[in-house]
Order: structure tokens, then C-alpha cells, then sequence
């Protein structure tokens, strides 16, 4: 077991939607494994998940279980999985759910009784909410989790990124770190945008994880490995 104070959970959300937070999450789950941590992953809501003989299953909530160590039951990784690949607002009308705060602290206390970590990621960006009367912050802040910011490097990112930040701050959460993710292989000056992301964003940067055609998580462990000891 390490000795290193992690925090019991982070939240993970993303300047965008298909920013790599996934992938992020993934590859952070992996890294907590290989400190000796139990680490298991959470995706609350997920639209956009296919029919199969035990159920509705989303492709990251999958990706989430299949990191984590124990392997939880899928339903406690994704109490909410919503056929429509629309905004959560609209996939839970299309399905005639109501997404309630309730069911979602319910599954993630069966999370962290296994587990020494639980690595809860957000859908889309910060201010995608998940019901009408639902925000992320809402979750965040019932959960008392950090939050990890993840900044897909393209153009425009630089803005996502300080308003992604500001609006956690202003939400009463903390951003406790933040992971770049190589997501346009032909951005230009990747590095010095990634320099003003550091130099501007009051958290630490945790990793970097670059741009790749099939991204592997346990393969990118040592690109956040170092950056564990930042998120205390």
C-alpha cells in the first residue's frame, strides 16, 4: 500500500465532450493499481449505451470496470445508462427516466466500501448537466471530491480550459489537477500551449497523455505515475 495521502476519490471532468476523459480515467485507475490502491472507476450517467442480454452497457462505463480492481458490479459503475447518444437532459426524457441525486451517492458508497479510490468521471464538460434540476457541481460537492480537469489539446482549448476552471472554482469545488490529452495530432506548438495551461491554471499538471491511434491505459501508466504525488 502506498503512503502517499490520495484523496478517496477525484472527480474527473473535461473542457469538452470527447476530450480523452475516459482514457484519463482509465489510465489513472491503472496508475492508483500499480501504488498497491484499490482503485475502481464511476461513470454515474452515460447516454449512448447499447442493449445486451444483461442490459443496457456504455462503452466507458465498460472501460471503467474493466481498469478498476475489485471489479465492481456494472450497476454501481453506471447507475444511469441511457440508450440515446444525446445530452443527459435529453437522453433521460427519450427514455422516460428521471436521474435523481439519490441512487447516484447510493452506488458510489457500494464503491468505496471496496475500494481505497473511486475515480468518478463526468459526462461531457463541466456544465453539462445531469437532470433538469441537476448539476455535476451538485454531485461533486455531495461527494466532497476534488475535481481533475481534463484539457484536450486543440485549438480553442486554452479558453475551455481557464472557463472550465473558473466555473469549478465558482461552483465551490476544488481543481485539484489537471491532464492534458494529445486529441488533434496535427495541432501546432502542442508544448507551448501546454506551457500557458501550466502556467495559468491553479492546479498542478498531473500528465501528459499524447496523442495515439489505439491509446492504451495500462501502457500510459508512467505518463501520470509521477504526477499521483501532486494530487494530495
Amino acid at each position: 500500500m502506498s503512503a502517499h495521502p490520495f484523496p478517496r476519490g477525484v472527480f474527473v471532468t473535461g473542457t469538452d465532450t470527447g476530450v480523452g476523459k475516459t482514457l484519463a480515467s482509465c489510465t489513472l485507475l491503472h496508475a492508483l493499481r500499480a501504488r498497491g490502491l484499490r482503485a475502481v472507476g464511476m461513470k454515474p450517467l452515460a447516454s449512448g449505451s447499447d442493449a445486451t442480454p444483461e442490459g443496457l452497457r456504455n462503452e466507458d462505463a465498460l472501460a471503467l470496470q474493466a481498469a478498476s480492481a475489485p471489479r465492481p458490479a456494472y450497476d454501481d459503475v453506471n447507475p444511469y445508462a441511457l440508450p440515446l447518444p444525446l445530452a443527459p437532459e435529453l437522453a433521460a426524457r427519450g427514455a422516460g427516466v428521471t436521474v435523481a441525486l439519490a441512487p447516484l451517492l447510493a452506488a458510489h458508497a457500494r464503491l468505496a466500501a471496496q475500494a481505497d479510490v473511486v475515480v468518478v468521471e463526468g459526462v461531457g464538460g463541466w456544465m453539462a448537466p445531469l437532470a433538469t434540476d441537476l448539476m455535476q457541481a451538485d454531485l461533486a460537492r455531495a461527494l466532497d471530491l476534488p475535481v481533475v480537469l481534463v484539457v484536450g489539446l486543440r485549438l480553442g482549448c486554452l479558453n475551455h480550459a481557464y472557463l472550465s476552471a473558473r466555473a469549478i472554482q465558482a461552483d465551490g469545488c476544488r481543481l485539484a489537477g489537471w491532464i492534458g490529452t494529445g486529441i488533434d495530432p496535427a495541432m501546432d506548438r502542442i508544448d507551448e500551449n501546454r506551457a500557458l495551461l501550466s502556467a495559468r491554471l491553479a492546479a498542478p499538471c498531473l500528465g501528459w497523455l499524447p496523442w495515439q491511434a489505439a491509446p492504451d491505459p495500462a501502457a500510459l501508466v508512467p505518463a501520470l505515475a509521477p504526477g499521483l504525488r501532486l494530487l494530495a
